[in-house]
């Protein structure tokens, strides 16, 4: 690590020759695969873009200058030219530093990327404020890439860019992937996108000079743009979309050449007007195991980094995941039924729907990284007569808030939505946490919401979610795996609105939603108190809520979800409409964001591990 380490801060790297910069890239490289074997996170994506990484901080004076990510998995060599390289073993470890870039961590980290596709919206943000606040020489910069542009605020983003006064440049970095192979036309069209260099190499030079001699002016260099575009066009046989926009293109160029970066970075960095440079990389690019299968490599877990064997844990003992039981159930219940549809944003592998993808490749959809869009396209499915099972992982669905309410509730449309990852997911942090679902999704009419306590409800309510006349279903479920070694059990129907007593007691119920009510269970027998398994958040078990009104004057609700408008507020809601007055303790996560950290880890820090329940009851008794 001889260069590397002479780098704390991008002003260490500009000090460094251009000829040095492919071996800082090399060095790079090495210290994220180093690293990322022993303390998981995602690799393939943030070894594809260490050149595009070295050049933009060599050539832009950052953190003065913007550079706006757009999906933060890409970022770790950001991370380690920024001032981390000695902080990064921390990476999304309790405490450490944040998995994806945050300006609440570092100056150089200038806006939040968690979720794909905004970064051309937030640059073009910076770009005008700049202008406003008179920083004429503030760079910006917008990385979009592993499949992001697929998105629809991607394309708001770009039809703003081309109508608003800007010096943008988006570096579109294409390496046709997202997590699984990137879809859709946006991709068949960038890979046949073809521009000459020596073309536009003339054109800089020929507007520069028109410039000079004062022969060049806003409205004249439009319509010489227009006639150029269309003379490219004849000449290519191609039309050019962000050329068409008014967005001056270049590329594609080889995103592995770190000098011939600079030198075109360099070139274009001044240009007045937007700009795009279309780059092809290659993910996991330098490691081979994560060049040869990038889906498994995008976030590998721990692994040798001599010999590329990643460190599976393949014990038998250890319940399966509750995405995979999705996947299995799906695929059988499609089997029964053929009016069964699957549709997932980009995450076929991620959600296990390539298990039915395999099988049935004519009846599942990946639409890419479009949420919205993967909606409303299962409600034009569903108003046709067919039974879509809409999988996203719950922090995602957030972006698809409106599509739910108009195109799916509005009507009353069969879609069954199954939220992964809900709750508390772990080491990516706010991002990612499933936190809002319930609470966003209560207040919606025609919902059905259910969350499984374990491995037979999912396959259960799964089931129950494709028969007739059951409307828009919700499925919530957790990360990771669940209770069951023996998961596959008989369907059968499971009345919508009905819970059930897991176990009797006195002085105290708890009453709690999906799969954290394991926990409750345990806390609950450990203090000889009632447990009830609500399943249902809407609509509620009246009846059980009446048994525990009439029965027991203190209450304890358990939800891995913001207890703001979640279980606990819905029993509140229902006592006080029904002229109770019991004592009600809510258990879930707080009104703030929570970090990242292992799941147990953050469990007890918000209070829904089995120890905090336990306290919890006892402090009422």
């Amino acid at each position: 690590m001889g260069l590397l380490t002479q780098i704390k801060y991008p002003s260490d790297l500009r000090k460094l020759s251009v000829d040095q910069l492919p071996e800082v890239c090399q060095e790079l490289r090495e210290d994220i695969v180093k690293e990322l074997s022993v303390n998981p996170g995602h690799l393939a994506s943030s070894l594809g873009v260490a050149e595009i990484t070295v050049a933009l901080h060599y050539v832009y004076d950052t953190p003065e200058d913007r550079i706006v990510w757009d999906v933060g998995h890409q970022a770790y060599g950001h991370k380690i030219l920024t001032g981390r390289r000695e902080q990064f073993c921390t990476n999304r470890k309790l405490g450490g530093i944040r998995p994806f870039p945050s300006p609440l961590e570092s100056e150089y980290d200038t806006f939040a990327c968690g979720h794909a596709s905004n970064s051309i919206s937030a640059a073009l943000g910076m770009a005008v404020a700049a202008k406003l606040e008179g920083k004429e020489n503030r760079h910006v910069v917008a990385v979009i890439g592993d499949g992001a542009m697929s998105g629809g605020l991607a394309f708001e983003g770009l039809n703003n860019v081309s109508s608003s006064p800007n010096n943008l440049l988006i570096i579109l970095n294409d390496n046709n992937m997202s997590i699984d192979r990137s879809v859709g036309g946006m991709k068949q069209y960038l890979l046949g996108l073809n521009t000459n260099k020596t073309y536009n190499a003339i054109k800089f030079r020929t507007t520069r000079w028109l410039y000079s001699k004062g022969m060049m002016n806003d409205d004249r260099k439009k319509g010489i743009q227009r006639l150029s575009n269309a003379i490219k066009s004849a000449i290519a046989h191609q039309q050019n979309i962000f050329d068409g926009m008014d967005i001056r293109y270049f590329g594609p160029f080889d995103g592995h050449n770190v000098k011939e970066l600079v030198r075109i970075l360099r070139a274009i960095k001044d240009m007045q007007g937007p700009k795009l440079l279309h780059l092809h990389t290659q993910k996991g690019h330098g490691y081979a195991p994560a060049e040869k299968d990038v889906t498994t490599w995008h976030a590998p877990g721990k692994f040798d980094p001599e010999t590329g064997e990643r460190i599976v844990d393949n014990d038998p003992n250890k319940p399966q995941k509750f995405q995979d039981i999705f996947g299995h159930t799906l695929l059988e219940l499609a089997e029964q039924n053929p009016k069964i549809v699957g549709v997932t944003p980009a995450m076929p592998t991620g959600c296990s729907m390539n298990i039915m993808m395999k099988a049935m490749p004519e009846r599942t959809f990946d639409v890419g990284i479009a949420e919205g869009h993967a909606v409303t396209f299962s409600g034009g499915m569903a108003k046709d007569g067919l039974i879509p099972f809409c999988n996203i992982y719950s922090a995602f669905s957030q972006r698809a808030y409106d599509n739910i309410i108009h195109d799916v509730a509005l009507l009353n449309l069969h879609v069954v939505f199954c939220w992964d990852r809900a709750g508390l997911v772990g080491e990516d942090g706010p991002t990612h946490h499933g936190a809002f679902d319930m609470a966003a999704l209560r207040s919606i009419p025609n919902l059905t919401i259910c969350s499984p306590m374990d491995e037979h409800e999912l396959r259960k309510l799964m089931y129950t979610a494709q028969l007739p006349d059951k409307g828009p279903f919700v499925i919530r479920y957790p990360r990771g795996g669940g209770v069951l070694l023996d998961w596959r059990c008989p369907f059968e129907e499971i009345k919508v609105g009905t819970g059930r007593k897991m176990c009797d007691g006195e002085g105290v119920a708890v009453l709690s939603i999906g799969a954290i009510g394991n926990k409750a269970r345990k806390a609950a027998m450990a203090t000889g108190v009632a447990h009830y398994d609500m399943r249902f958040l809407k609509p509620l078990d009246e009846d059980i809520l009446q048994e525990v009104a009439q029965k027991y004057k203190k209450i304890v609700t358990v939800e891995n979800g913001v207890r703001i408008g979640g279980l606990g507020s819905a029993v509140m809601e229902w006592m006080c409409d029904h002229d109770y007055t019991p004592v009600i303790k809510r258990l879930g996560l707080p009104d703030q964001f929570v970090e990242h950290g292992t799941v147990a880890e953050l469990q007890k820090i918000v209070g829904i591990d089995t120890e905090s329940i336990k306290k919890t009851i006892l402090g009422l008794l």
